[in-house]
């Protein structure tokens, strides 16, 4: 009986010594979600730098979903709509000079460059399609926010 006492105690104590060791435990620490869009692009960095609309697709061979959004975004390209694929394995640079850490990254943008709607992950062809004619022509779009926060993926 003596030693059920003195086991029942050394488990108590082994219980009260977990849950203080536990408490002083630090949180595990957080990283800050980068997934930020460039709000401006230089677009003698694409093709088709006189028309004046760019949606450019930032993508990786490694990126199963990058495949999907091309096809749609390719039906996009117009005589007023370039539509590029920037890979990184190929345009390293790019991705680099825009910050670009997570693929697919979408961005439309206007003639000088300034991003005018962005997708990070992959978008509905609806989605896409009517944020890009939104900001061709605001008011065409009955849902005219698509492309301002970055929808499919990460929410700001």
């Amino acid at each position: 009986m003596e030693r059920l006492v003195v086991a029942a105690i050394l488990v108590v104590l082994a219980v009260a010594v977990a849950v203080v060791l536990e408490r002083r435990r630090p949180a595990a620490p957080t990283q800050p979600r980068r997934w930020d869009v460039p709000s401006q692009l230089d677009r003698a960095d694409f093709p088709g730098e006189a028309r004046p609309w760019l949606v450019a697709v930032f993508t990786s061979a490694t990126c199963a979903s990058c495949a999907k959004v091309l096809p749609k975004v390719q039906v996009l390209a117009s005589d007023d709509v370039e539509v590029t694929e920037v890979p990184y394995q190929d345009r390293k640079d790019l991705h680099d000079r825009y910050a670009v850490d997570v693929v697919p990254m979408t961005v439309v943008a206007d003639a000088d460059g300034v991003v005018r709607a962005s997708f990070i992950g992959e978008p509905t062809a609806t989605d896409l399609w009517a944020a890009v004619a939104e900001v061709r022509e605001p008011g065409s779009s009955p849902e005219p926010h698509l492309g301002h926060g970055h929808e499919h993926g990460v929410d700001d």
